[in-house]
């Protein structure tokens, strides 16, 4: 068994270029892997007939797919450890390994590294739709979309991606006209799910945030809420948001009848010292689920100069892969504040 050891250097990361040599790999029957590196090269291990391994060495010198091999070494050893497959190995979780992937990507074709944002707000759309669409009443899609599992993924992956604030809208304030069993279902979910969400509070150093009305959510739920603040506001890295009746209008109305109760001058500093979100920075993305392209008076003063992205998956069906393309997407892009 000969084994190929090759680095390979250029447009080599972000373009699905792993992928590309395990499939050709696994079709030729080399064994080995294929992993990335963190200066932007691509590594492979390669063993097989030597007839294969050269053939696999013309087929990387042909630029295969959209990548750009620009460089590429390698040597010829005697194979140590057999391996029995060919993999692709990922240093990091998917989400990271991505987003590391299209950083290099960046660099190669704008010079600059792929920026995270900071604060990412979802508006989770679509869950009736989806239910309907499997033949369920639609409070299904709550118990689904708002299972701590599909949230768990999506906080995690957002934090592991570098966010340090995801904001999630549970409930609107125009949500109330809603039937009955429908914001039963939606309050007992988000109440039942807290006392995990706090043990992964504790575990990876999240705080968590209420912004919204208090005084027409159930009660225990307004217990729970306050309570998981109280515990989780000396954690700083990251900072899950939850907003439940909450409205963008209301919120601003709410602030500016709380400056003038207490005398003071109305600014724009001291507009945004009293909205729900004081002290959390301004959100960068804003992400809309289900097709729909509008963000419904989200936040309009926090997000004024987010970027927007609509994903067509209805909102159950979003997953940290669905999340991982939207900050890419955002990577992407050049703000400019209005300059």
């Amino acid at each position: 068994m000969n084994e190929l050891q090759i680095e390979l250097m250029g447009r080599v990361q972000g373009v699905s270029f792993r992928m590309l040599v395990a499939r050709h790999c696994r079709g030729a029957g080399i064994r080995g892997y294929v992993v990335n590196r963190d200066d932007g090269s691509v590594f492979v291990c390669a063993q097989g007939t030597r007839v294969a391994l050269q053939h696999l060495l013309t087929w990387l010198g042909a630029r295969p797919g959209l990548s750009k091999v620009e460089g590429m070494q390698y040597h010829w050893k005697s194979s140590g450890k057999t391996y029995t497959s060919f993999d692709v190995i990922r240093a990091r979780s998917f989400l990271r390994d991505q987003l590391a992937s299209f950083r290099s990507l960046g660099k190669r074709l704008f010079g600059r590294s792929l920026s995270v944002p900071q604060h990412v707000a979802i508006i989770p759309d679509g869950n009736r739709r989806w239910a309907k669409r499997q033949g369920k009443q639609v409070h299904f899609g709550h118990y689904h979309a708002g299972s701590y599992a599909h949230m768990q993924s999506l906080l995690r992956g957002a934090q592991q991606a570098g966010v340090r604030c995801l904001s999630l809208w549970g409930f609107s304030t125009e949500n109330w006209n809603r039937p009955v069993i429908e914001r039963k279902a939606i309050f007992s979910l988000i109440e039942k799910s807290l006392p995990a969400l706090e043990q992964d509070a504790h575990q990876y150093k999240i705080r968590f945030v209420h912004v919204g009305r208090k005084d027409r959510l159930p009660r225990s739920l307004v217990s729970g809420l306050k309570h998981i603040e109280g515990v989780t506001s000396s954690y700083t890295d990251f900072t899950i948001v939850l907003c439940l009746d909450y409205g963008g209008v209301d919120e601003v109305v709410r602030a500016a009848r709380s400056l003038q109760k207490h005398k003071k001058t109305i600014t724009e500093s001291s507009l945004f010292g009293a909205l729900d979100t004081a002290g959390l920075p301004p959100v960068d993305l804003v992400i809309r689920t289900s097709g729909e392209q509008r963000t419904s008076g989200f936040m309009p003063l926090q997000a004024a100069y987010a970027e927007l992205y609509f994903s067509e998956r209805y909102f159950p069906d979003f997953s940290a892969k669905d999340l991982s393309n939207a900050l890419v997407e955002y990577g992407k892009r050049q703000r400019r504040f209005g300059k």
